[in-house]
């Protein structure tokens, strides 16, 4: 009985703590890097102090967003990764399918690498960098073993393999914040150049025997 109540009341503060998640999207959706713990509390029909007894502060409330939407955002490169075409279309699905997400949230986007631009200070104590580079070292990580599992890379491979995750995921985000600024021509064209940067040593690589294909 005590077990039954116990995942009752895990089960009721999971579906509280998702409802709050939503609740913070909304705003940020409206608000973008402006969004306040005040304005989500507000969104949510609570006081602040309930906020804080959920997520401590806003950087708390930050990371959980943050793994909500990286998740996502892993699991659309993953299919892209997955996608039974050849390698360059597969290159460029997944980039697009990054260049895809982070247009089609603008705000979401900026909130999570720029909670505050430089005419709207950030709530203080709040450090973007700090809770920003954890997002991109997962992706890189992510991003490498996928490389390594599909790539033969040879001696060493497992090495570049790392270096090549996380030097695409610094290339995806540095190209893409500049993108998204300024929106100087299509996606489409984006992701072009940046598969032909990219293709010189892909194009060349073969596929591991004991992996998936790449």
């Amino acid at each position: 009985m005590e077990t039954t109540q116990r995942d009752d009341q895990q089960r009721a503060a999971e579906q509280r703590r998702r409802e709050l998640l939503e609740a913070a999207d909304r705003v940020v959706l409206r608000d973008g890097p402006g969004a306040s713990m005040n304005a989500i509390a507000a969104e949510a029909g609570i006081t602040k102090p309930i906020l804080y007894r959920h997520f401590g502060d806003k950087g708390g409330l930050y990371r959980a967003l943050a793994v909500r939407h990286t998740d996502a955002l892993l699991d659309g490169l993953r299919s892209a990764l997955d996608a039974p075409v050849a390698r360059r279309e597969r290159v460029e699905s997944t980039l697009d399918a990054y260049l895809a997400a982070i247009e089609a949230r603008p705000q979401v986007y900026r909130f999570l690498m720029h909670p505050a631009d430089e005419d709207q200070p950030s709530e203080q104590g709040f450090d973007v960098g700090r809770h920003s580079a954890p997002l991109l070292r997962r992706m890189g990580e992510e991003l490498a073993r996928v490389i390594a599992e599909r790539v033969d890379l040879g001696p060493g491979g497992e090495d570049l393999a790392r270096t090549w995750g996380h030097g695409i995921v610094g290339m995806m985000h540095a190209a893409g914040d500049w993108w998204l600024r300024e929106q100087p021509f299509p996606r489409a064209q984006l992701v072009r150049h940046l598969t032909d940067l990219l293709w010189g040593r892909l194009a060349v690589a073969g596929d591991r025997s004991d992996g998936p294909g790449f």
